[in-house]
């Protein structure tokens, strides 16, 4: 997923606690379900930031070789201005993008 191209809040806002319970009608399951993206798209960001900084790593021996890569740090200050994998979530939910299912409530036939 595009996670750069988003709609979630950069910053902190507050959200109404109906909206958030309405697909479950139980606000700690919807939260349970939320941090779950979160950890999915949080993981997904960091092996994506990784992958991109590789490209950028130089190995040396010596620790007195250390010197700034402007492209590295672009790349750097991109990820940090993203939103964070949280306010992803969150928006990603209220939207109805989020899968999930609760495996004892749903009946198997």
């Amino acid at each position: 997923m595009d996670y750069k191209n988003t709609n979630a809040a950069s910053t902190t806002i507050t959200y109404d606690k109906t909206k958030i319970e309405a697909p479950t009608n139980n606000i700690y399951e919807a939260i349970t379900i939320m941090a779950k993206r979160a950890e999915q798209i949080s993981g997904d960001l960091k092996s994506e930031l990784i992958e991109k900084l590789e490209e950028f790593a130089t190995y040396t021996d010596s620790l007195d070789e250390v010197f700034e890569n402007k492209e590295q740090i672009e790349v750097s200050k991109f990820y940090e201005k993203l939103p964070k994998p949280t306010a992803i979530a969150v928006q990603e939910w209220l939207e109805g993008k989020v899968y999930y299912r609760n495996p004892e409530t749903d009946t198997k036939e």
